[in-house]
């Protein structure tokens, strides 16, 4: 039977034979015969090239511009940093040369002086003595003597001579002569000499080794992975280059600042490259370098990959240290979330872009290790489309999100009973507008929608921008609700996370302690990118990343304190990176935030709770509102009337360094002077009566045309 294959190879058809049958040539004579025959046969010399793909001609470091950039500008800070090695050292050389100049002129004179002494007659001379004094009648042999000993004398003279006339005449002409000209001549007369004076352990230059951590090579690579327990070991009595290899398809060659290698483990070892990925703290250590230093991932097939191939790359250095680099957005006029966020760079300086459309994502880690930072910048690029709505919740309630009041539809400060209310309330209000979303997707014809989600068209076409639900400190909402109205939300949420994406709802939380108390599982699974700061260890790192992720490669436990605003971004199954998030300080996303708000204005998207806001309006007609109003008014935003001590707390926690001395008298102080004046130093909340404030009374003293406006 004869079956042709799916895959021509060199642009024939290739045809499996069965050899138990006749071949169809011979049975049917007038059959028209294949173009080549893919037969493994010992007979058929071309049979492995008809099954094996062609080996690449160029080496590895030469096959993309990106390689050879990178070993292009490996070899000039090589250059660089030898040119400075030798030339700190010139001092040195010189002293070392001047030494061995003596030694050559040494040998020189050792070399010369049975020429200039004549010793060459001195054997002569001295066996005619020794006859002469054995046979002393012989008067012919002493006259032999006589004449051999006047040759000598006059031959050394005449040698001596000569030799003392050129050194004369060369030593006035030297002295004599331009400086330059002593020099060179002085060199010319040195160098010789140095290189007579060399012995065959004497260098005159050091051996500089460049400053690298690391030094692959593929021995090295093989005893490491060999040490981690995924080579075997070679038997008892056998020689090592018996034992079990990796195979290298490339390298190990310098990339950049460092070493790339793509291997394959050998088979009949049982490793995977599963295996590989969850031993990179061993192989670190056997490498000699900080885990941090190896990056690694499997080589799937649609890269030419297998099961078994891993792509290892191990940095000079930490590459993760050094200044941060700037946001692209911070220059940005605007943007389309449509198109991905740039994110930050990777260990070898690689652009990092996030898409968001129809994505949801979570922000994990320590304290202080930049996880506000780094989930701002998603922020900050809807900022710059003036076709998002933002619904912005920050459990701390500091200052860090405060700037979005000039563009937030809902802004939810702080963790207070009346904020938990506010939040259940912008909740029920998501779930609302997603509902009617889906129902006016559901209503529209193929022709228009015809994956029934949103789109660019749709957005505009129907008003429906994406909105942005944004939930920082989300452990602080969970552990200060009670049972029902926590389990209430955590529903509210994953709702909007699992069907909201198709509607252009954009789900960006954060938790530092991602347990499941903070934020409970059935949240966390729904999420489909997810970025981790610094945690304790590999458990908590699978609580912000996923289940073995860990295993996988991507842990970031292994960050220390000094990586901040360093974290292990997970967009896949199968898909990580650790990423340099790129830096925006919060003046940055500030000004951004009044861009956002004008963008706003021009396209008549500013509502909510930014439309109103007084503080936020007066800001952007530069109208000057007292401190101590603004941030007054922002911890009373959810309530029309507040007790004296809650609003001191959360000045506090609004801003510490200014508010943490603060007392009834200094803030009543501070306020009158503000021009609040109080209708009444007494409030009622829920039929208690205190000291407190009437947030109308704080809002009088703001300018009347922005109240006005």
């Amino acid at each position: 039977m004869t079956e042709t294959l799916d895959r021509p190879i060199n642009g024939h058809p290739v045809v499996a034979v069965d050899l138990l049958k006749p071949r169809r040539e011979e049975a049917e004579p007038d059959a028209q015969a294949p173009a080549v025959e893919a037969v493994d046969l010992p007979d058929n010399p071309l049979a492995d090239w008809l099954t094996v793909p062609d080996a690449p001609v160029l080496p590895a470091w030469a096959r993309s511009r990106a390689s050879i950039v990178a070993n292009a500008q490996a070899l000039a800070r090589l250059t660089w940093w030898h040119s400075r090695y030798h030339a700190v050292r010139v001092p040195k050389y010189l002293v070392k040369t001047v030494l061995l100049a003596a030694r050559g002129f040494y040998r020189a004179a050792v070399g010369i002086w049975p020429t200039l002494s004549a010793q060459d007659h001195t054997a002569a001379v001295k066996a005619l003595r020794a006859q002469a004094k054995a046979r002393p009648e012989d008067v012919e042999l002493a006259v032999r003597l006589q004449l051999a000993h006047a040759a000598r004398t006059r031959t050394r003279r005449w040698r001596f001579g000569t030799a003392a006339v050129g050194v004369t005449a060369a030593a006035v002409g030297v002295a004599l002569a331009d400086p330059l000209l002593q020099a060179g001549v002085a060199s010319a007369v040195t160098v010789p000499l140095a290189y007579l004076g060399r012995g065959k352990e004497t260098r005159l230059l050091d051996e500089g080794a460049p400053p690298l951590r690391v030094d692959m090579s593929a021995q090295q690579l093989n005893d490491a992975l060999r040490a981690a327990g995924l080579l075997k070991s070679g038997r008892a009595g056998d020689d090592e280059k018996d034992a079990p290899r990796v195979s290298c398809t490339m390298g190990p060659v310098r990339d950049g600042r460092g070493w790339a290698v793509i291997f394959d483990l050998p088979r009949g070892g049982g490793k995977t490259a599963s295996d590989v990925l969850a031993k990179r703290e061993v192989i670190a250590q056997e490498l000699g370098v900080d885990e941090i230093q190896v990056i690694m991932s499997r080589v799937r097939a649609a890269q030419g990959g297998n099961a078994g191939r891993v792509s290892m790359w191990v940095a000079d250095d930490d590459p993760y240290l050094g200044t941060p680099n700037p946001s692209p957005l911070e220059k940005a006029d605007t943007f389309s979330v449509w198109e991905p966020i740039p994110f930050g760079q990777d260990a070898r300086g690689n652009r990092i872009t996030v898409p968001i459309m129809w994505q949801s994502m979570f922000f994990g880690g320590l304290p202080r290790r930049g996880k506000t930072f780094t989930q701002r910048l998603m922020t900050a690029a809807g900022l710059l489309d003036a076709w998002v709505r933002h619904y912005i919740a920050d459990g701390k309630g500091g200052a860090d999100w405060m700037p979005m009041r000039a563009v937030a539809h809902r802004l939810v400060m702080g963790a207070e009973d009346d904020a938990i209310e506010a939040l259940k309330a912008m909740l029920q209000e998501l779930l609302t507008e997603m509902e009617r979303r889906f129902a006016l997707l559901r209503e529209l014809p193929a022709s228009i929608c015809p994956e029934g989600k949103l789109t660019p068209e749709i957005m505009r076409k129907y008003n429906l921008p994406v909105i942005f639900v944004t939930i920082d400190e989300l452990q602080e909402y969970f552990t200060a609700m009670e049972k029902d109205d926590r389990e209430e939300v955590i529903n509210n949420l994953c709702r909007v996370a699992r069907r909201g994406p198709a509607a252009g709802f954009i789900s960006n939380f954060a938790s530092q302690r991602p347990d499941a108390e903070s934020v409970p599982p059935k949240l966390r699974e729904i999420i489909t990118i997810r970025y981790s700061t610094q945690v304790v260890d590999k458990t908590s790192s699978d609580m912000v990343l996923g289940k073995g992720k860990a295993a996988q490669g991507a842990d970031a436990s292994v960050l220390s304190e000094e990586h901040k605003g360093v974290g292990v971004l997970v967009t896949g199954p199968a898909s990580y990176v650790t990423v340099r998030a790129d830096l925006m300080d919060g003046t940055v996303f500030a000004q951004l935030c009044q861009k956002g708000r004008k963008l706003r204005e021009e396209a008549g998207q500013l509502t909510g709770d930014a439309a109103g806001d007084v503080t936020a309006a007066a800001d952007a007609q530069g109208i000057t509102v007292p401190p101590i109003v603004s941030d007054v008014l922002e911890v009373m935003r959810h309530s029309p009337r507040m007790f004296t001590p809650d609003l001191l707390n959360g000045l506090v926690n609004l801003d510490e360094d200014t508010y943490g001395d603060f007392n009834a008298e200094i803030l009543a102080k501070e306020l009158e002077a503000a021009g609040v004046k109080r209708v009444s130093k007494q409030v009622k909340i829920s039929g208690s009566n205190g000291a407190g404030y009437q947030r109308r009374d704080i809002e009088a003293a703001v300018p009347a045309e922005i109240l006005l406006g």
